[in-house]
């Protein structure tokens, strides 16, 4: 029956490398991706799916539904935001195809086209009975509409840590069953591990302009206002937990060096393994705000953009995950698809690709050694760790049982957001898509039709998650400024 499944996936692996590389040549900033959501939602509306937009307050952000009864309802979150400055041809060498411009160095344009090719295979299984054939095969006893949904989330901004968690107040998660995800990568594994809870905002000082040589008494500088602040939560950073990050940008700080600046803002994220260290720290960064405002007789206004908690993986989702990598040949890069890897990794940082490979496990580390694309599945590694970064899938994942995995599409070694990145993401990674498409429907499709199997996700959500507040401020507006 899974067999069919596949077919389907099989079926549309032209039409996603077709999708995946326009998504590629046309990259769109969060908030902003009209024509990337437009292509998405229009192939899944081909395919019968009822289209909800704009939810959340964001116009690139949707909901796509197929499927009736009152069987379970199992949700594909996809992605398809590029990064600002990383703009890159198809090429060994850092070549911006336009200066300045945005590319998919994170691999957002494999990653919501495979969960739309998952979900468009799920349907057919939907529309054949395939899906009430495997329960009623099983011992579990069904009502006659027990069929189920599937949907395919479109999540905009998630680089900016902002799609889901607006999406999460507009409660279109709320009656999820379960959610499944993933990520390109250089490796293929679940994932167990956790990430950082988030906040993202910008501080802005306004005091009085003047003539900063012939009447700096009259002035008061915001920019001194941004460099006490940035000064002083380099001071708290001694006194904080070793798992909290904190990073800023300086986004205003004036004009010229004679005129006194009367207006200057930086942008901070906040970054801790709870929702509750997250707060503390950000409500002490507020404080040294406040004192730096004093300090330059200047005024401070915030503008909080947004917030996330963290991961958590439910291992009887991934665990479904690595039964259906058993199930899957491997992806099959051709010889030149390895070359082209093979002169990717001669680029990248020394020690770059001893680094990634130190993670695996036995027998993966070692036959790895030499491989430019690693792509035998492996076994979770990260079972109680909590990376460095953030994701808004752990808004998701704080509603419902959810879980992501890795799919090989860069080069071993490649970090995300760089420009090698985003030569795998517009060539040989597209090669991955038909295989994380299968990965997914696989998924999704027992999570439908194994009522145990469901019940026990419910069963360790339960254990993990206490309760849920979305961080967002009464009033928050989706920031689109923030990509414009």
């Amino acid at each position: 029956m899974k067999q069919r499944l596949f077919a389907d996936v099989d079926d549309q692996a032209e039409r996603m490398d077709e999708l995946a590389l326009d998504l590629w040549e046309h990259p769109e900033l969060g908030l902003h991706e009209e024509r990337s959501s437009g292509r998405l939602r229009e192939t899944l509306a081909e395919a019968g799916f009822e289209i909800e937009r704009g939810v959340g307050g964001m116009p690139t952000a949707f909901v796509a539904r197929y499927g009736a009864g009152d069987g379970p309802t199992i949700g594909i979150l996809g992605e398809f935001d590029a990064l600002p400055g990383l703009s890159q041809a198809v090429s060994t060498e850092r070549e911006p195809i336009e200066a300045g411009a945005p590319g998919h160095g994170c691999g957002h344009n494999l990653f919501g086209t495979a969960g739309v090719g998952a979900a468009i295979a799920v349907a057919r299984a939907l529309d054949r009975g395939d899906v009430d054939e495997r329960r009623s095969s099983g011992s579990q006893t069904q009502s006659d509409e027990a069929t189920g949904e599937v949907r395919f989330y479109g999540c905009p901004a998630e680089e900016t840590l902002v799609g889901k968690t607006f999406m999460a107040r507009d409660g279109v998660f709320d009656d999820l069953d379960a959610a499944v995800t993933w990520h390109p990568s250089d490796h293929t594994a679940p994932q167990r591990g956790s990430s950082l809870a988030l906040d993202s905002l910008s501080l802005r000082f306004e005091g009085e302009s003047a003539h900063a040589a012939a009447s700096p008494e009259s002035g008061r500088s915001a920019l001194d206002a941004v460099q006490l602040l940035n000064t002083g939560v380099e001071y708290m950073r001694e006194h904080v937990p070793e798992e909290v990050r904190v990073h800023y940008n300086v986004q205003e700080g004036g004009s010229a060096p004679n005129v006194v600046p009367a207006e200057a803002s930086v942008w901070y994220f906040v970054r801790a393994p709870t929702r509750e260290g997250v707060e503390r720290v950000t409500a002490w960064l507020r404080e040294i705000a406040d004192g730096a405002a004093t300090m330059t007789r200047t005024e401070v206004s915030e503008r909080y953009y947004t917030g996330c908690h963290r991961l958590v993986s439910n291992g009887v989702i991934c665990d479904t995950f690595r039964e259906n990598m058993a199930e899957l040949d491997e992806i099959e890069f051709d010889e030149e698809e390895r070359e082209l890897a093979a002169e990717l990794q001669e680029t990248l940082p020394e020690g770059a690709i001893a680094e990634s490979r130190s993670e695996f496990e036995p027998p993966h580390d070692d036959a790895a050694a030499d491989a430019a694309l690693y792509g035998t599945p492996m076994d979770a590694f990260d079972e109680g760790e909590s990376g460095g970064g953030s994701t808004d899938v752990g808004e998701v994942s704080q509603l419902t049982p959810t879980a992501q995995f890795r799919a090989t599409t860069w080069a071993l070694g490649t970090p995300a957001h760089s420009w090698q990145a985003v030569v795998a993401n517009g060539d040989f990674g597209r090669t991955a898509l038909p295989y994380v498409a299968k990965l997914l429907a696989g998924s999704v499709f027992d999570l439908l039709t194994d009522e145990e199997r469901l019940a026990a996700a419910h069963e360790e959500f339960e254990r993990e998650v206490e309760g849920y507040e979305n961080p967002l401020p009464d009033g928050t507006e989706p920031p689109f400024e923030l990509t414009q």
